[in-house]
Parts: C-alpha cells; structure tokens; sequence
C-alpha cells in the first residue's frame, strides 16, 4: 500500500547535515552536545477527556498540570534558533485542551517550525479548528474503532463521543478545502483484538469523509505502563487485512498498513547493539516541563536533561545531565529490554549501519 509520507518507515536521510555531524562527533562531546533535535514531541497538558485500554501512557495518571504559557514560548524560540525544525504536540494527555495552543502554533508559525497534533479531535470547537488546520503541517486523529460503540469502549468515553469526532474532522476537510490550506489530515487506529473487526468500516468512513489517509499500527507494549491488556497481540491473525483494504487506497486517500513494524514484532535477529539516536535527534518534553531523550523512558532520571520552567532548553540541551545520559546510553543501556518498536527503531537502525557497515560500501 502507498506510504507517502513515510510512516511506517523514517526521513533521517532527508537531514544528511545533522547525520554527519552526529557520525563525525560521536565521541566529541564538546561538539557533539551542540548537535540538536530535528524534532520534539511536547505535551502541553498532562490530563485527557479519555481513557483509552491501550494507553501507554497511563502510569502518569493523567494530573492536572500543564506548561507555562511564556516558557513554553521561550523554549521554542529557543529551539527555533538551535535547528529544530519540528514538533509534534502530543504526550501524556490530550493536546487540544490546551487552552494557548492556537496561539502556540501561530508563534511556532512565526519562528520556523513546522507543527503537528496527534489528537482525538473531541476537545476541537469551530473556533479552534481552523486555526489548527491553517497552522499544522498534518494532523492525525485517533480513533481506535470503527463504530460508535466500538470507540466508546476502546476509548471509555460515551458514543456522543464518536459522532463528535466525525463532525470536526468533516469540518476540518470543509476548511482546508475552503482555503486551500496545506494541512495533510488523516487519522490512525491501533489494532487489537477488541476493534479489528471495525476496521473496514472505519477505512470507508474516513476515506468518505475526505481524509488524506488511515494508519493501521500495532501495539507496543510500553516498560512502564498500568495496562498490559494487549501485550501478547500477535499479528500474523490479522496480516490479511492490509491485503482487504486495498481496495480503499485512490489518489486521493490511502490506507497505510503498517505490515513493516508489525513483521519486526516476529523478528529473531538482533536488531542493533546501540541506540545511536538518544541524545540527539529527537525530545520529548513533559507536561511539566521536563526534558527527556526517549518517551519510553518518562520517569527515569537517567534520560531526563533538565525542565523549561527552570532553564533554558539550549541551557538543558547542552547540559551535564544530557552528558551522562549520553554516556550512559552508550556503555551501559541493554536495549534489549528497550520498547520493542520504540519510535526511533527505523532510525537506530539506520545509524547502526552507519556506523557498522557491511563490506563492499563503495561498489554502489
């Protein structure tokens, strides 16, 4: 099926500057510290309208904090001027109930950086929504079942819910459409169990809607997570349906399948020796403004660099405790107790075989 944007892959190789640096500094770390992100994931708000079974996240216990309107907008000036050139607002709650976050993206608009939401579009009022779609570079809804009692369940909220998803993203199409907005909409479903038999439906529905297309992923267990309901998922049951929703895919709308992480889940080989991509080319900030290396690692200190409410991000990027974690990943993470399929997979697999390549490299 047609991947055009490359997610169920990776785009480290359109930044061929910052890989070089990174190959070249490897074990400079006076230089090395001064490499910097190409994308961040932010969590404004650490509460959400929903409680979904599968939550990764749900050992945070979704508290009722959220960032500093002015040190959110410093750090992202900060990061804007460092080379940042993306970020992704998501985390431990729902990003829309963020009451700034309009304003947040019309100042990441202004200082060039390139802005997505993961969402479940419930909170989106016709006010904001506009403003979402004119600002975001994408913006990808989660709905984890194909029918309304079926997302009700998956995401433990009322019905109501399901058709108020429908309405904003249809209102969201309408806008971009209107204004010729650039905004790639689509939405994404993580398959298990309990919703795969509302896929097809959900499939037709999006792509009726006017999406741009519906990712299919798998569940990854996360080390820290309350909910294990769908930790022994196995997906060979359900490769057939990448094969049955082809016949969605136009030129207009795709289902991407994502039938490469899903294989890698029956995988024997090692995957790599070293995670290559933390410190260095993505973040995560929390809804308290901590800092951290890898989202699969909130709340252990060993990855956290520092918090925006009392520095500064170039101050925290550049930092002491960066620099241990950096040695630390490097001589001392096991990653074979990381995430299986963790978000920088793809990509620490890439920097392996940068770093360790195969024989022949010059006959290409």
């Amino acid at each position: 099926m047609s991947d055009l944007y490359r997610i169920d892959s990776h785009k480290l190789m359109y930044h061929p500057d910052r890989v070089a640096k990174w190959q070249e500094n490897y074990d400079n770390w006076e230089k090395a510290k001064k490499i910097y992100p190409i994308y961040v994931e932010i969590s404004p708000v650490g509460f959400c309208n929903h409680r979904c079974k599968f939550c990764a996240l749900d050992f945070m216990e979704y508290k009722n904090i959220r960032l500093d309107f002015e040190k959110l907008k410093a750090c992202l000036t900060d990061m804007a001027k460092n080379g940042v050139k993306s970020v992704m607002f998501a985390g431990e709650g729902e990003p829309a109930l963020y009451k700034e976050l309009s304003e947040i993206l019309d100042h990441c608009k202004n200082i060039g950086i390139d802005t997505s939401l993961t969402t479940n579009i419930v909170p989106f009022t016709d006010k904001t929504i506009e403003k979402f779609v004119r600002n975001c570079e994408w913006i990808k809804v989660s709905i984890n079942g194909g029918t309304a009692e079926n997302y009700a369940y998956m995401h433990d909220t009322t019905e109501d819910d399901f058709y108020r998803v429908l309405k904003n993203m249809k209102l969201a199409v309408s806008l971009k459409n209107k204004y010729n907005y650039l905004c790639t909409i689509g939405a994404q479903i993580l398959l298990v169990t309990d919703n795969y038999q509302t896929v097809e439906n959900l499939a037709k529905t999006v792509k009726d809607i006017g999406l741009d297309y519906l990712v299919i992923k798998p569940y990854s267990q996360h080390l820290s997570s309350h909910t294990d309901l769908y930790k022994d998922m196995d997906y060979s049951k359900y490769l057939y349906l990448e094969e049955q929703l082809k016949k969605y895919n136009s030129d207009n709308f795709s289902v991407i399948f994502r039938i490469n992480t899903m294989a890698k889940m029956f995988e024997e080989k090692e995957r790599y020796e070293k995670c290559g991509s933390v410190p260095y080319f993505w973040a995560y900030v929390m809804a308290d403004g901590s800092v951290y290396g890898c989202s699969a690692f909130l709340g252990n200190e060993k990855f956290c660099y520092g918090n925006i409410h009392e520095q500064s991000f170039s101050e925290i990027w550049e930092g002491e405790r960066r620099e241990k974690s950096d040695a630390f990943v490097k001589n001392e993470l096991n990653i074979k107790e990381c995430r299986v399929n963790c978000r920088m997979d793809e990509i620490n697999r890439y920097l392996w075989d940068l770093k360790n390549p195969i024989k022949h490299v010059n006959f290409i």
